[in-house]
């Protein structure tokens, strides 16, 4: 529960005057010895905080899942794994889980995006990355449109959706290989791209390197560039450039 939820509440006689205090006296992270909760995150960020689960043992994961779920209502969960999904299902029926993103969630029900981010793929072996991308942006409150497999080895697939790129916010650029797909979008937009370089691609790719490379070089201008296969940060910046647009009219 946010600050705007407890000062409705108490605004509706909903909770008392103690209770509102005790909330606002409460330490900004909640202490569990294996973890430290930030339950201020989206006080300060506008973003709650979201669990990586990779390498998260079950007994840590689990007090995690249910502690941000009573204080946020719903949960997000990057690079899960199935059998950390079965496992959570146990206790959160609800839960979701898509096995291409390896995302899982719990989220609240009619939520309605703002704005439009694009994401592009070059080709289908990005999509994983993308729809984590994709998936974190709708979290947050985005309206996303997904234009997969529209690399530079086909360009005239990527004209055929142009109008819709350009109209977008923001867009979300996902590439391995030679990573050019960035660079190309570039130069047709008046928005920001972000550039994600995937691990995709043959020896020389260097697990995404070369694709890191050419997009940190990139020749054109209102590129930034993320981490390797890092869809969540892309998602999420993707959401803040969003978010300012949508508040400057755009829909």
């Amino acid at each position: 529960m946010d600050t705007r939820d407890i000062l409705e509440k108490f605004k509706k006689g909903e909770i008392s005057l103690e209770e509102t205090e005790q909330y606002f006296r409460r330490a900004p992270f909640d202490e569990m010895g294996y973890a430290k909760l930030d339950t201020h995150r989206k006080i300060r960020s506008g973003f709650p905080e979201v669990i990586f689960c990779s390498g998260k043992a079950d007994e840590h994961l689990l007090p995690i899942v249910r502690r941000l779920y009573e204080e946020n209502g719903e949960v997000f969960g990057t690079r899960a794994t199935k059998e950390q999904y079965e496992m959570l299902r146990e206790e959160f029926p609800q839960i979701q889980y898509d096995p291409i993103s390896r995302i899982i969630r719990i989220e609240k029900e009619k939520k309605e995006g703002i704005g439009l981010i694009a994401v592009c793929t070059a080709g289908t072996a990005d999509i994983p990355v993308a729809e984590e991308a994709a998936q974190t942006a709708e979290y947050f409150g985005a309206k996303v449109e997904r234009i997969y497999d529209v690399g530079v080895a086909g360009i005239h697939r990527l004209f055929s959706r142009l109008e819709l790129i350009q109209n977008a916010n923001c867009v979300v650029a996902v590439a391995g290989m030679e990573g050019a797909l960035a660079s190309v979008i570039g130069g047709l937009v008046d928005k920001p791209v972000i550039a994600v370089p995937t691990s995709v691609g043959y020896g020389a790719s260097m697990n995404g390197i070369s694709a890191l490379l050419t997009m940190i070089n990139s020749c054109a201008n209102g590129i930034a560039t993320v981490n390797i296969d890092n869809g969540y940060g892309a998602g999420y910046i993707a959401t803040q450039i969003n978010r300012m647009g949508a508040k400057g009219g755009k829909k």
